[in-house]
Parts: C-alpha cells; structure tokens; sequence
C-alpha cells in the first residue's frame, strides 16, 4: 500500500524546462546562435546544469569558462524566473488531495534549495510538502537514486511504500535504480520507451 508521494521538480510541479530553453536562447544569441526547442528538448532536457553548460561550450565552442557560462545562466534565470514561474496544470488539485487522504509527501529534486523554495512559495504549495531534498542534500544527481531514498529515510517509508513522480529519463531511472515505483509525466522531452515503459 503506498503511503508517500515523491515529486520532482523542474518539469513536474513547475513549467520551468521552457524557462530553462529561454536561457540557453538569451545567452547563445549573444554570441549569434540560434538555439531551438528541437535541441534543447533532444540534448539539455533533463540533464544537471553542470552537464548542459559544458555540452553548451563544446557544441558552441565558446570562448567561457566553466564558472562564466553558468555566472551568465544564472544572471539571466534569475530574471525570468522573477517574472513568473507557471505551475504544471493539475498540480494543486493533486497535492491538495493526498493531503486530504493523508499521504506523506516529499520534493526530492536536483535543485537548489533557494530557487525550488521560491518557487514554491510564490504558488504558496510549500505547505504541502512534508519534506524536501535539494541538491545540497546529496553528493550525486540523478540517476543516482540518493535523492529518492533519503526522501524516504526522510518520511520514515519504505521505498516499496512509495511512489514517484517524474518527468525526465534520469530521473526515471534514478527511481528505478531506487526500487521505487515510478509514474512518467511527461514534459518537454518524452522519455524513450524503454524508459517510460
């Protein structure tokens, strides 16, 4: 019987993939690339900042360092996400529900603390989390599955008892990898089939 629910974030609670494509546009243009939906949803959806910086400098052949380029990403994600961030169509309804019935409910994302938090708060859907893992919290990314179980040494449940939501390819296998059951919503990027199931 499942008595937790575990959320990701970018993807899933927030419609952030398509702020996340607006950045990589904003800072390419810069240097006069054009930068598509195509490519992103192909290469950057669902991967670690760490990864789609260094994949933008190799494929680019930017003149940045490492620490330039994401000094650049962040300086322009900070703008975007102070005009508004959307949330996923249904997600109130749903966290508003396994409150009611009582389910234990977790955020275990490889965001950071700070803009997951602000995030959450401008929708006001903090409250409905009864724990959270933040990138800080664990020394590896998905598809580590370290964010998934300490959500639930967090919750005090059993992986078995518990079930997580996922948009992404590693974060589906980061709960496969975590003997956790795994629903796929879909984003940007369909998951392949194999994946997805």
């Amino acid at each position: 019987m499942i008595k937790a629910v575990l959320f990701d974030f970018d993807g899933l609670l927030v419609d952030t993939e398509v702020v996340s494509l607006k950045i990589y546009q904003e800072v390419l243009s810069e240097y006069g690339f054009q930068f598509s939906k195509e490519e992103y949803s192909k290469h950057y959806s669902g991967k670690t900042e760490v990864e789609n910086i260094q994949r933008l400098i190799n494929t680019y052949h930017l003149s940045l360092t490492h620490q330039e380029c994401l000094n650049k990403v962040l300086d322009v994600e900070q703008k975007l996400i102070a005009q508004g961030v959307e949330l996923k169509t249904g997600v109130k309804p749903l966290l508003q529900f396994l409150k009611e019935n009582n389910f234990k409910t977790a955020l275990a994302t490889s965001s950071t603390r700070e803009r997951a938090i602000s995030i959450l708060k401008r929708h006001d859907i903090l409250h409905y989390f009864d724990k959270f893992v933040f990138s800080e919290d664990v020394n590896s990314s998905k598809p580590d599955p370290k964010v998934f179980l300490k959500a639930c040494e967090k919750l005090h449940v059993s992986p078995g008892k518990t079930i997580v939501l996922e948009d992404s390819e590693n974060g589906i296998t980061a709960a496969y990898n975590a003997h956790i059951p795994v629903i796929c919503i879909p984003d940007m990027k369909k998951p392949a089939k194999k994946i997805s199931g």
